[in-house]
């Protein structure tokens, strides 16, 4: 197979400047936190925090994972800052953020994988402003229900966790991680907490096949799953997996049209989607 090796027309975004953009930098740096906006070296980074909403990374920025697909560093990461859930509620208070959306690094590392930690940055957050809409984007904690259930018990609105690929390309793109145990988290949380909305992404352009896209719709929609995220993989570096295709507007458009019949309560579906794209729109 080709692999493309610069990013087409539509592949394109608008440089990160404004008011905003400059506040919410200098607020992020001010208080030692860190943004996956920043790390992952997102292209709509200046779109929604120009929106007044931004991605917080927590537990530090070194993962324990190395998925081909991530440009967040790996190794071993420094013990949890106690302090990081009071800093977090300070930051979102100074920009006024009406939807937070708080994630992680993998941290295999800890007994819980860092699920006390989002719980209390949650709590903090929701204590230091009320209105703000709290939504996590979690990773697997290995499959520990225990870790879910803290999570799912604190004032969240929305839980999401990427499935990121086909099942076929789980080894290459996303070693460490299961496809049935990412399902499985989607159905707890249902289980759960019903009243909590369930969301998930996957990234196209990994050598998945078209057939396969749409059976991991199913599966996600039987488990739950009300928010869908499709988007275009971008390679961060050379260090990362390459882009196998470039998926047209066209193709994400349909795509987008057939997980709306399936029942999935809110899709984005384009090239420059992400995770946290037009996450304030995500709620009912």
């Amino acid at each position: 197979m080709t692999i493309a090796r610069r990013h087409p027309d539509w592949i394109k975004s608008r440089a990160p400047t404004g008011k905003a953009v400059a506040e919410t930098r200098a607020t992020v740096r001010a208080l030692g936190l860190h943004t996956v906006c920043e790390e992952a070296r997102c292209p709509n980074l200046g779109e929604c925090w120009s929106h007044h909403t931004a991605t917080v990374m927590l537990l530090g920025d070194t993962c324990t994972r190395a998925c081909r697909f991530c440009a967040v560093g790996h190794g071993t990461p420094p013990p949890p800052d106690p302090d990081e859930p009071r800093r977090v509620a300070e930051a979102v208070a100074r920009l006024g953020l009406k939807h937070v959306v708080m994630t992680s690094v993998n941290r295999d590392d800890l007994p819980d994988g860092g699920a006390a930690h989002f719980a209390a940055a949650a709590a903090a957050v929701k204590a230091r402003v009320p209105a703000c809409a709290i939504e996590v984007l979690i990773p697997d904690f290995q499959g520990d229900r225990a870790a879910l259930a803290t999570v799912v018990a604190a004032p969240i609105a929305i839980l999401n966790h990427n499935t990121e690929t086909v099942p076929r390309l789980y080894k290459r793109v996303r070693p460490g991680a299961a496809y049935e145990r990412s399902l499985g988290i989607l159905r707890a949380t249902k289980a759960l907490r019903p009243d909590v909305r369930t969301k998930t992404g996957l990234m196209l352009g990994l050598g998945e096949r078209r057939d396969e896209v749409l059976a991991v719709l199913a599966d996600v929609r039987a488990a739950g799953c009300d928010v869908l995220t499709l988007g275009q993989y971008l390679r961060p570096s050379m260090e990362e997996l390459p882009v196998e295709r470039y998926v047209a507007p066209q193709e994400f458009a349909e795509l987008g049209e057939q997980a709306r019949g399936m029942g999935f309560a809110y899709v984005e579906s384009g090239p420059l989607v992400r995770s946290s794209y037009h996450a304030w729109r995500h709620l009912p």
